[in-house]
């Protein structure tokens, strides 16, 4: 969607249909795609169920053998160096971005003369910062079957949301629900006019999008930095809650403090959304501000307003905004490259927990790769991970949390307990190969690889799992599959990978009439394939 730069006055109208309801984590904004479901209903009242289709799941962790275990630790040019917790620096380093982060050149207003008193902290972040947010309103064309129509109908489903200004060229930064699914996306500056949004890129995994709009339209926030935040201080949210039935366009603003740092929460709707290391707020946070900005006392933006948690429907105090150095990290990805590439060191980190209930335990490396980072740093199996760039790992969240901050190219500094031993090591992190996935053949001809959140990614792929026909040759032509297609059930049981679906392929080969219809997802498309018969070797 190109952005043509188009400018309106701001026309309001009435309240809409779905201020009444139960807010549930991360949808603290109502993307269009989740309008519907937010309150179970149309924005009509009708019951649109029958229209649901299968979205992305989680995907499996990929599967590999033990690597071999790796030569001592090589440090600069000395190999295995002791060190004790007390040398472990604290400072936490993340990838480089090149957009403003200091109040230069951005939107802030001059704060009024005005008595001591009045001169609040929250009065001073709100003038810095509410020139840069906006509202973000999406349209979704929904398709419905008809029983009057041979051919059905469509209708447009409204969303809303909020987001900010990030540099002078337009750039604008909301939460990924926001705007998934959108086939129309606005913004609604706080002078009332509204611009043509495009959509550079978005992240399910962290939950980030990129919009652009015309440059020198809306003034940028001053952004600040999560590296020196305490628990405490004063906090400011700032976003459109409850859409249109203010009537005005300029954004709402609550105060609270910083109730916690770190937190880790998992996400409602059972999505694979890395909601890790997330600031928690008292300051509330509704329906409708997900994406707007979490600003400190200086009014420098320290968050990106994201989920709640609640169980009444309204703000608990119980609000979660991500780290802005982390947003920017991933916004600066998107605007390089187009996506979010991601970091991957040749390990998997595990935590081995004392029993169930422990949130806490010992992140061990329990599979090295071979030819990768982390075996050339001479990383092995059973290692216990500290800290990562100076921060304590407790999890293996805050290992996957650690590599995202740190980025693709970035030397990361890792400490590790082995035996009694503390040691130090580099290592460079790549892009995560998608090629070093396990290719599956399925039936003679018919070659799959099992579907990744980061593959899924890569190739733009309706479904986060399932198996990803690569090529389709001889036999295998008869099934009418066609490469890039991804198969997510059969008969109607879901598979999950490549290999789910070469065990369900070998069941129905075994079985008495073996037919089997395919569930499959091409492009934006879903549908099933005319039912086959596979023969088993005595047929």
């Amino acid at each position: 969607m190109e952005a043509s730069g188009k400018e309106r006055r701001h026309r309001f109208g009435g309240p809409l249909a779905w201020l009444a309801g139960t807010v549930v984590l991360g949808l603290a904004g109502l993307g269009a795609g989740s309008l519907a479901s937010y309150l179970g209903i149309s924005p009509w009242g009708e019951d649109n169920s029958a229209d649901e289709l299968p979205g992305p799941m989680t995907s499996p962790r990929g599967a590999g053998s033990l690597a071999e275990t790796a030569d001592p630790v090589q440090f600069d040019g000395s190999g295995t160096s002791p060190l004790d917790l007390a040398e472990v620096q604290a400072d936490w380093a993340i990838g480089e971005l090149a957009l403003p982060v200091g109040s230069a050149g951005t939107g802030a207003q001059e704060v009024p003369d005005i008595s001591a008193a009045r001169r609040t902290p929250t009065m001073v972040a709100a003038f810095r910062v509410l020139p840069s947010v906006v509202s973000v309103r999406t349209t979704q064309l929904v398709h419905y079957r008809s029983l009057f129509s041979t051919f059905g109908g469509s209708r447009a489903v409204p969303g809303l949301g909020s987001g900010f200004v990030i540099d002078s060229s337009g750039i604008v930064l909301t939460n990924e629900h926001v705007v998934r699914g959108a086939d129309q996306i606005e913004v609604v500056a706080a002078d009332g006019s509204i611009h043509d949004a495009e959509l550079v890129g978005s992240d399910a995994l962290t939950d980030i999008a990129v919009l652009r709009i015309s440059g020198g339209r809306v003034p940028p926030a001053p952004l600040g930095s999560t590296a020196d935040l305490f628990i405490g201080e004063p906090a400011v949210a700032i976003g459109n809650p409850s859409g249109y039935s203010l009537r005005n366009p300029e954004a709402t603003v609550t105060a609270g403090v910083i109730s916690g740092l770190g937190r880790d929460i998992q996400s409602a709707s059972g999505e694979e959304v890395m909601y890790a290391d997330m600031i928690q707020t008292d300051a509330s946070i509704n329906p409708g501000n997900s994406g707007g900005p979490l600003a400190n006392a200086d009014g420098d933006v320290i968050g990106v307003n994201s989920s709640i948690l609640s169980r009444s429907g309204g703000s608990e105090g119980l609000g979660f905004a991500i780290p802005i150095d982390r947003a920017l990290v991933v916004a600066g990805e998107i605007l390089d490259h187009g996506r979010v590439r991601r970091p991957w060191a040749g390990l998997e980190v595990l935590t081995e927990r004392a029993d169930d209930e422990s949130v806490y335990g010992r992140p061990l490396v329990t599979e090295v790769y071979e030819g990768t980072p982390g075996e050339e740093a001479g990383l092995r199996v059973g290692d216990e991970i500290v800290s990562v760039n100076g921060r304590t790992v407790n999890h293996d969240l805050d290992w996957q949390v650690g590599l995202v901050y740190a980025g693709v190219g970035s030397q990361l500094v890792v400490v590790f307990r082995r035996g009694e031993t503390l040691y130090e090591t580099r290592l460079a992190l790549e892009e995560i190969p998608s090629g070093r996935a396990e290719r599956i053949e399925a039936l003679a001809g018919l070659d799959l690889v099992s579907v990744t959140a980061d593959i899924a990614q890569e190739r733009g792929l309706e479904v986060g799992y399932g198996a990803l026909v690569l090529s389709v040759e001889g036999p295998a032509e008869a099934t009418r599959l066609r490469e890039g297609d991804v198969i997510w059930a059969v008969n109607g049981t879901e598979v999950r990978s490549a290999e789910a679906l070469r065990d369900q392929f070998s069941y129905y080969a075994r079985a008495e009439d073996g037919w089997v219809r395919l569930h499959i997802a091409r492009g934006s498309d879903f549908g099933t394939l005319r039912p086959f018969r596979i023969r088993g070797p005595e047929s």
